[in-house]
């Protein structure tokens, strides 16, 4: 085909690849669109969390996707014995541990997993900071999150053992400690006086990202057409009239 004086004869395996390199790409940005999307839905239910009143956990077994982002009053009893301190932890440039501690939900042989705050590390790691235990009852208002916790782990492994934990694994930890688990982990927001740090950073939607990611999808598939078109587009040569 001339047109204008140029010649545009692409081979069929040249459309071919075009055809479909656009085509992924065009649905890998719509995935990335539909993703922010997701998230912004999120965060807005988030906000709206926030604001309303906190809800008592029940003393049956919950669905985490009942009730994370909800904030959450519960009262029971800490079972101190199973306290771990979670690993690589860093407030304000400062190396430290989260406290987690399981609490015994009253009237109920379940358990919930209260993260309690941060510790800063003291000057020789082998000494675990002390870290005040309550007797008896407790009430704790919290957020509830996904209780699967990850750091960086230089030793690309799960640490599992003793009171110093890596990451924060559920079932890892009921087999550990043989306790029936509430499927969560509560965020503790109310202040005691035990020392522990609760400042904890309110999570961003993240849609940004996926909108970065989407344009830069969109920007390949109009990429993959332009060079389709310069490497088949040419002028037709005069001696060829």
């Amino acid at each position: 085909m001339i047109v204008l004086g140029y010649r545009f004869e692409p081979k069929l395996w040249a459309i071919t690849v075009t055809i479909a390199c656009v085509i992924i790409f065009v649905e890998l940005g719509k995935w990335q669109l539909s993703r922010a999307n997701e998230k912004e839905t999120q965060y807005e239910q988030l906000e709206r969390y926030s604001k309303e009143p906190p809800l008592a956990l029940p003393d049956s077994v919950i669905r985490l996707k009942d009730f994370q982002y909800r904030e959450v009053e519960v009262e029971g009893e800490y079972i101190s014995e199973h306290t771990i301190y979670l690993d690589n932890k860093v407030h304000k440039g400062r190396a430290g541990y989260h406290i987690i501690t399981p609490l015994r939900i009253a009237g109920s042989q379940l358990h919930v997993v209260i993260n309690r705050g941060w510790t800063a590390v003291g000057e020789d790691r082998t000494l675990l900071p002390e870290v005040i235990e309550y007797k008896g009852n407790v009430k704790i208002t919290g957020v509830v999150v996904s209780p699967e916790l990850r750091a960086l782990n230089l030793a690309n492994k799960l640490s599992s053992e003793g009171k110093v934990w890596a990451n924060f694994d559920l079932l890892q930890y009921q087999q550990n400690t043989g306790l029936m688990m509430q499927p969560i982990m509560i965020l503790q927001r109310n202040q005691v006086e035990d020392s522990l740090i609760r400042d904890w950073d309110k999570p961003e939607s993240g849609s940004s990202k996926n909108l970065g990611y989407a344009f830069q999808w969109f920007s390949l598939a109009v990429t993959a057409i332009i060079i389709f078109l310069i490497l088949n587009v040419k002028r037709k040569n005069s001696k060829n009239k």
